[in-house]
């Protein structure tokens, strides 16, 4: 599947981003929600926006609760429908009961096992029925996103739009937007994380680290990428 891609202009804001990709997708768009400040401030600035998107999440089986606690609360503030996918179940008890609860940390082949489990099966399940799907990357996140496109096409999802709306947004920003608007923040933040995954593969940092060294600690910075943002 090819679809033309929008030209979007330079300092675009993130709600007329939303709107372009949205109609440039030209049918079902929805975020892929792990209820980090990026993927929060999306839905406020939507819906602010009166943009209408919808909200997908996949629940791993190693979330925090304080990541819970906030899609309850985006549940009370926004009245949204949030579609959660999950790992199948027989994929998992194969894992853990034949590599254990922590191969992840013992090669990059097995984590990224376990992530393909646990994250890439479910969003595959979660993205077929759509045309495009918003995401919260930012390119100051990391090494792997410094090339991000405002939109851009999916190839390993089949060719679908994947629009980025925060692309540009400093981490300075985001905070901004959080604590101007009041949205539902994950209390982890205030406890030094600064990127916020899996339980087991997130960790507090300084605030002199880079804003992924939480993440997979263990890892080099190129091999960052649990799967979903494969490029």
């Amino acid at each position: 599947m090819s679809t033309e891609l929008p030209e979007i202009p330079a300092n675009t804001n993130p709600a007329e981003i939303l709107r372009i990709g949205i109609a440039a997708a030209n049918g079902p768009v929805s975020l892929a929600c792990s209820f980090s400040l990026e993927d929060v401030a999306i839905i406020d600035i939507a819906q602010k926006a009166g943009v209408a998107i919808g909200v997908f999440a996949i629940d791993t089986g190693r979330l925090n609760e304080e990541t819970y606690e906030v899609a309850d609360a985006l549940l009370e503030r926004y009245r949204l429908k949030i579609d959660w996918y999950f790992p199948r179940h027989e994929d998992v008890e194969q894992l853990e009961r034949t590599e254990g609860l922590f191969s992840f940390r013992e090669s990059l082949d097995k984590r990224h096992t376990c992530c393909g489990i646990r994250k890439v099966e479910p969003l595959s399940r979660a993205l077929k029925e759509l045309k495009g799907w918003v995401t919260g990357m930012r390119r100051e996140q990391s090494v792997t996103r410094g090339d991000l496109k405002t939109v851009e096409q999916d190839e390993l999802n089949n060719g679908i739009l994947k629009i980025n709306p925060l692309i540009d947004w400093s981490e300075r920003q985001l905070m901004d937007y959080a604590r101007e608007n009041s949205i539902p923040t994950n209390r982890l933040y205030k406890q030094g994380y600064r990127s916020i995954g899996c339980a087991p593969c997130t960790r507090s940092i300084g605030p002199w680290d880079h804003v992924r060294d939480g993440r997979w600690w263990w890892e080099n910075a190129e091999n960052k990428e649990c799967g979903l943002h494969r490029r």
